[in-house]
């Protein structure tokens, strides 16, 4: 058996969001979801084999060395491993430590890539080679739905209705579109209000509806303009569908306002590049921080645009990524890069 194995999993952006469940505690979403696995920003993991009988550990990895995890994070990560010691038919303790390089809990899907790092890590460490579409699966039953599609490299559908229980698809592998995420960063501290919070609180906005009713036209307009490769079919319904989740959040009951005032000044100033014919769309997901898609050639004044405006931290220059990277270096051993 491999006594050890560490993962470097990326986040995703979606482009047409999971927003609202019809049973959380599966993450069954009410509507089908499209992302972009991205590349630079990364989970690690590692997860090592103890003997049998010693209880599991979950640590956090920094600069420091390992730091015992507190908290929900610690409760879910262990239910996880849990979860999958039973699906691998093992009974001895696992070891986890896990960091990210990039803001946990701040509207960067963290959650999709930290429990989709753990998943793979997990049956790597027990040497079971799992395909895919089961590694969505149970990157899925962590609870964080989106953990299905980082599981996933390019560009990934997670289905909805009958099919939600299933895996998510690879609609294009990453070498079939070189798009850039210029990640804006508003805020670096944990949201004050959850993605799962905000997933019970969805359907009481009298928007959410209406939203439902207009998205299997936004999913086929996605996948035309993924398969076509074409921008200026992608980028308005993807910042569209951005802007109708925080229309959604806000108008909940009790309403959710992940926005701070820097996420209009990048939105406005989005706006401003494409008057100047750069092409570049904005996406948020369930918090402050943006997310501008745009083409390799237009990166560079992306980049120059957001970096001095107000309220901005900095950006995290990322892609599209291939999906999970199998790692030599173990955080048990070295906890700093």
């Amino acid at each position: 058996m491999t006594r050890e194995c560490t993962y470097a999993v990326a986040p995703n952006i979606a482009f047409i969001k999971y927003w609202g469940a019809t049973d959380l505690d599966s993450a069954l979403p009410r509507n089908a979801s499209i992302s972009m696995t991205m590349s630079e920003c990364a989970s690690t993991t590692s997860v090592r084999c103890l003997e049998p009988g010693q209880p599991d550990e979950i640590w956090l990895a920094g600069i420091d060395g390992l730091v015992a995890a507190e908290g929900a994070f610690r409760d879910r990560a262990l239910a996880h491993v849990e979860r999958l010691r039973e699906y691998a038919g093992v009974d001895h303790g696992l070891a986890v430590a896990t960091r990210n390089n990039f803001p946990a809990a701040a509207g960067i899907a963290s959650s999709a890539s930290g429990f989709a790092a753990l998943t793979v890590a997990t049956l790597g460490a027990l040497d079971k080679e799992v395909p895919a579409a089961e590694l969505s699966v149970l990157a899925r039953r962590s609870g964080s739905g989106s953990a299905s599609r980082s599981v996933m490299g390019g560009y990934v559908q997670w289905p909805d209705g009958e099919d939600a229980e299933g895996p998510a698809v690879q609609l294009a592998a990453a070498d079939h579109w070189d798009l850039r995420d210029v990640v804006v960063l508003v805020q670096q501290d944990e949201k004050k209000v959850s993605s799962l919070d905000g997933h019970r609180r969805a359907p009481s906005s009298p928007h959410f509806e209406r939203r439902q009713e207009l998205l299997p036209d936004r999913l086929a307009a996605v996948r035309s303009a993924i398969d076509s490769r074409d921008l200026a079919i992608l980028g308005p319904v993807i910042e569209e569908d951005a802007i109708e989740l925080h229309l959604i959040a806000m108008s909940s009951r009790p309403p959710i306002f992940y926005w701070l005032p820097a996420s209009l000044t990048v939105l406005a100033a989005v706006r401003r590049l494409r008057d100047r014919g750069v092409e570049a769309w904005a996406t948020l997901d369930a918090g402050a921080n943006v997310h501008v898609i745009c083409a390799p050639a237009a990166e560079e004044a992306v980049v120059a645009e957001m970096e001095n405006l107000d309220g901005v931290h900095g950006v995290l220059r990322d892609r599209v990524g291939s999906g999970p990277k199998r790692l030599d270096r173990s955080l048990f051993a070295v906890t700093s890069s």
